[in-house]
């Protein structure tokens, strides 16, 4: 909803005064900050959009203790992908207090909101449009936006899909730094529910739809990676074989 609103407030008459009112994880946490907008399309995700500011964000933390389970989890993994890329110290206590997480403890819900929404926001500030550190906010989204657009969407919500596609994203990632505490950061991930397997999913056309991808650069397919726990970097030095065993790794998870 947030998108939609989004974009057609920066389409009609060149632009009308947006105020975002998130009550989803996902939106509180993510897709209200930053003024990206997106729509899906058959040929991938998000591929029509603008860049459009809101006048304002008003997020009632309340609103979250309503949500059905399944948007509760599924917005869980973009606040694990910020602590991760960002945030050594919040991605270990997210682990620390999964639990209460889980039953929404109001004051670890609290804290959580305010932390993810505050990286997120500092990085799109230091980066508006995506010329270069907000691209690390896609991390696992490469991989994740593929199995939507094959699974169809629908059969995975996002992030479901992007919790799938971290796990490919950071079997790459240790495999171009085997120092990287793999199994630490894959225990948090397993954490994240997802109902369905994309073990009926080809490969091979899973790579090939990630190459409608924005972030590719002259057909070269570039992928946020892991450089430790809280930092992540943008690479195109990554081949065919590494992103099969990312693909390997999901299938199998």
């Amino acid at each position: 909803i947030g998108d939609l609103a989004g974009y057609a407030a920066a389409t009609l008459l060149r632009g009308l005064p947006l105020v975002h009112l998130p009550t989803s994880l996902i939106a509180q946490v993510d897709s209200s900050i930053g003024g990206k907008t997106g729509i899906n399309h058959s040929m991938g995700k998000n591929l029509i959009g603008a860049f459009y500011q809101p006048k304002l964000v008003c997020t009632d933390l309340d609103a979250l203790q309503s949500l059905p389970e399944l948007e509760w989890t599924s917005g869980l993994a973009e606040v694990v992908k910020h602590g991760l890329i960002a945030d050594a110290d919040f991605a270990h206590e997210l682990s620390a207090n999964w639990h209460r997480i889980l039953r929404r403890d109001q004051d670890i819900v609290r804290r959580m909101v305010i932390q993810a929404a505050a990286i997120k926001a500092e990085i799109v500030s230091e980066d508006e449009r995506e010329s270069s550190l907000r691209a690390i906010l896609n991390f696992g989204h490469t991989f994740g936006h593929a199995i939507e657009r094959i699974a169809g969407y629908g059969k995975f919500t996002h992030g479901e899909a992007v919790a799938v596609g971290m796990r490919a994203a950071l079997k790459v990632s240790v495999l171009l730094n085997p120092d990287l505490p793999y199994t630490t950061i894959d225990s948090l991930l397993k954490r994240l529910p997802v109902r369905n397997s994309i073990k009926d999913l080809d490969p091979n056309t899973l790579t090939q739809t990630m190459y409608f991808d924005k972030k590719v650069q002259a057909g070269r397919l570039r992928l946020v990676l892991l450089r430790r726990i809280g930092s992540a970097y943008v690479t195109d030095k990554v081949t065919e074989e590494q992103i099969s065993a990312g693909w390997d790794c999901a299938r199998n998870a």
